[in-house]
């Protein structure tokens, strides 16, 4: 019997919200809850371009609303190239959540990640070698951004679609196992379970919560130790034992997150062994008296 889904929202975070809405069960039911929580939410759904299709599923996320009594408004993106598709797909769709939070006024951008999906974002960054910011998952807000529903499992909540007798979109892409996470969803966590004895979301769940908490707590020490503001002197910086240097330059640099190696290549530059590295996202971070910038590359 499936367990009752509540939402999970911070005191401040009052009407109007905007519901990031694919169509798919899991935010189907959560645009439904948000009605039920006189949230008056914003169904948003943003078209990626990537299919023929997706005027179907913007179809499908205006008539729920209709039915609901939501708000609706589609928003389209571009997404340039070929390399690392999901992660600009996902960038882009929350460039546009948030474009869309502004213009309604809205006071938050909620999402419809559940615990299953934590579970499987804590496995896909133990595989890309994240440190303990990154096996502690998603946090339940980020600025702007809530997850309501992160306590609440993949299957009560698609219930919850169902009781409602919602009609969602199935993703033909979420098949595609070339895309890791349905990878780890499909093959890698069931067989983790099969030998485990036992299901191990709660177990994930739990665990990023205490790293988070643990990430958290370091990141602020990180931060007051070497704010980065003003002048952020190098010599300052490789001063301190090694882990809080990395960390302190992860909070320095903010989002995306830099890998690893990233990380270690500005601590040299700071250390004057290099004079500046080239990172992911376009960012270069360079040296000059003593002092590391972190600029946009053109």
């Amino acid at each position: 019997m499936a367990a009752p889904v509540h939402l999970e929202v911070p005191h401040d975070v009052t009407a109007p919200v905007v519901v990031g809405c694919s169509g798919g069960a899991d935010s189907l039911a959560l645009l439904a809850l948000a009605v039920d929580g006189g949230l008056a939410p914003i169904a948003v759904h943003v078209d990626h371009g990537l299919r023929p299709d997706s005027d179907r599923e913007a179809g499908i996320v205006a008539d729920a609303a209709a039915r609901l009594g939501a708000g609706f408004d589609a928003r389209r993106v571009t997404i340039a190239g070929e390399a690392n598709l999901e992660a600009r797909a996902r960038t882009a769709r929350y460039d546009a959540l948030e474009a869309a939070r502004v213009a309604h006024g809205a006071t938050a951008v909620l999402v419809a990640h559940t615990a299953d999906d934590q579970a499987e974002t804590v496995l896909l960054n133990f595989l890309r070698g994240s440190g303990s910011a990154g096996l502690a998952g998603m946090p339940a807000r980020r600025g702007r951004v809530v997850r309501p529903l992160l306590a609440a499992r993949r299957a009560d909540v698609r219930a919850e679609c169902t009781r409602r007798e919602l009609t969602p979109w199935e993703d033909p892409s979420n098949d595609d196992l070339s895309f890791r996470r349905n990878w780890i969803r499909r093959e890698v966590l069931p067989l983790l379970e099969q030998g485990a004895g036992r299901d191990l979301t709660p177990l994930l769940t739990r665990q990023a919560d205490v790293l988070r908490a643990e990430s958290d707590f370091l990141d602020a020490l990180a931060r007051a130790a070497w704010p980065g503001e003003g002048e952020a002197r190098g010599r300052d910086l490789v001063a301190f034992p090694d882990p809080l240097a990395r960390r302190a330059v992860r909070c320095w640099l903010g989002p995306p997150p830099p890998a690893l190696d990233e990380v270690e290549a500005v601590l040299a530059v700071a250390r004057g062994a290099r004079r500046a590295v080239d990172l992911a996202g376009g960012r270069r971070v360079q040296r000059s008296a003593g002092v590391l910038h972190a600029v946009q590359r053109g």
